[in-house]
C-alpha cells in the first residue's frame, strides 16, 4: 500500500527534510530513484531530452559502478544527481553505523565518476540524499541531516507496484501534482512498464498546463 500524495503528518516525522518546494511558483521537480539501469535510464534520458526537461536522479552506488557511462551522461546532459546509498538499504532494518558507511561508499562512487571536465555540472551548495523506501532511523536522519539536504517527495507515482495499472500510475501524478511538487518515479526494471506509459504523457500534460520542470537545487 502507498499514498500518491504524501500526507502532512508523515512529513512531520522528518521536518527538516525537503518534501516540496515553493507553492508560489508553477514548477515541478521530477526525480528518479534506483538507477542507473542500462536501457531504462537511457530511455528516460532520451525522453527528457525530447521535451527539453531537466530532472534529478538519486543513484545507487553499485549501479553507478555497473553503468558509469550512463551516470556520466546524466551529468553531461545537465541533470542533477543525489545519493541513494550504495546497496539500496532500508534504514529501518540496518544498523546505523553500517547504513552511514554505505551512504559514504555511494558518495565516493558519485564523486569518482564525475568527469572533472564536465562543464554542465553545477556544484551543489549541499549534497543531496534520499533514503531508499523513505525509511531512515532518527539516529541516521540526525547525522545525515548535518551533511546532506534530505530530499523526500510530495507525489509518488507508484510505478514500481505491479498491482498499479499504467492508467493508475498516470492518474497518481496528474491528480496530485501541484506547484512545487517533488514527483517520484523509478528508473528500475520493476517500474519499466508503468514508467514508459506514464512519464511521457505526464510531461506532455504538465507542459500544456503551464508547468516548468526544474532540477532539485538547494
Amino acid at each position: 500500500m502507498y499514498l500518491a500524495r504524501t500526507p502532512y503528518l508523515l512529513k512531520k516525522i522528518y521536518p527538516k527534510a525537503v518534501w516540496r518546494f515553493s507553492p508560489s511558483e508553477k514548477n515541478i521537480y521530477l526525480t528518479f530513484d534506483d538507477g542507473p539501469i542500462d536501457t531504462i535510464t537511457t530511455w528516460v534520458l532520451d525522453e527528457l531530452k525530447k521535451y527539453n526537461v531537466k530532472a534529478t536522479f538519486f543513484c545507487v552506488g553499485a549501479n553507478i559502478e555497473k553503468q558509469p557511462e550512463i551516470y556520466k551522461r546524466i551529468i553531461e546532459e545537465g541533470h542533477q544527481t543525489g545519493n541513494h546509498t550504495y546497496n539500496h538499504l532500508n534504514g529501518w532494518n540496518t544498523h546505523t553505523r553500517t547504513y552511514l558507511k554505505n551512504v559514504l561508499m555511494c558518495e565516493d562512487t558519485l564523486n569518482k565518476n564525475v568527469s572533472q571536465n564536465t562543464s554542465s555540472l553545477t556544484l551543489k551548495e549541499k549534497k543531496l540524499f534520499r533514503p531508499p523506501y523513505g525509511k531512515v532511523k532518527n539516529t541516521q536522519y540526525s547525522i545525515l541531516n548535518t551533511q546532506y539536504s534530505i530530499i523526500m517527495w510530495d507525489v509518488l507515482s507508484g510505478d514500481y507496484d505491479k498491482k498499479t495499472t499504467n492508467e493508475k500510475c498516470l492518474s497518481n501524478v496528474i491528480d496530485n501534482v501541484r506547484n512545487g511538487s517533488i514527483v517520484l518515479f523509478h528508473d528500475s526494471i520493476k517500474a519499466e512498464a508503468n514508467l514508459k506509459y506514464a512519464l511521457p504523457q505526464f510531461i506532455e500534460w504538465a507542459l500544456k498546463e503551464g508547468y516548468s520542470f526544474k532540477r532539485v537545487e538547494v
